[in-house]
């Protein structure tokens, strides 16, 4: 693996106000990255195995891959802007045909990136310069996790 990058994963999803806060790290740190709260359920429901009726946005976009047989190599969140507080994304696809092969490399959200990511079950990136200078939230994450898991279950759960 290069060395500008560092692999992560879905440590935790947390519903806030205005969407969700969806935290994503390794063994070294933890941070956060706000998504909308439809993004936010479509990560959700990703990682819960939930499928629905009709396909959403993310289905249909993992089926038209699937159906041109173009493979999701992996995402890479790549930058970030401090001032606004937006994170940006790359969605590295291959393919290969008669005509040969070709990789292509998409802009994206970082939050449509993690759910096609999820789906196709691929790796998730960071550059390092996004990484290393994240704050570090992995004492909210535990935090968090902690008080999902005391927190009352609904009757009907029993």
């Amino acid at each position: 693996m290069p060395a500008d990058i560092v692999e992560v994963s879905i440590k935790g999803l947390m519903p806030t106000a205005n969407g969700c806060a969806v935290f994503l790290g390794n063994d070294e740190k933890v941070f956060v990255i706000y998504v909308d709260p439809s993004v936010g359920s479509a990560i959700s429901m990703t990682i819960n195995g939930v499928k629905k009726e009709r396909p959403l946005t993310h289905d249909l976009i993992g089926n038209m891959l699937l159906g041109f047989e173009i493979t999701l190599e992996r995402i890479v969140i790549n930058d970030f802007v401090v001032n606004d507080g937006t994170y940006f994304a790359r969605i590295i696809l291959h393919m290969q045909n008669e005509l040969g092969r070709k990789f292509l490399e998409l802009d994206a959200r970082p939050s449509d990136s993690i759910v096609l990511a999820l789906q196709q079950r691929r790796p998730i990136f960071v550059a390092r310069k996004v990484f290393d200078p994240a704050e570090d939230m992995s004492e909210i994450l535990e935090r968090v996790l902690k008080q999902q898991k005391e927190e009352p279950k609904d009757e009907g759960d029993q």
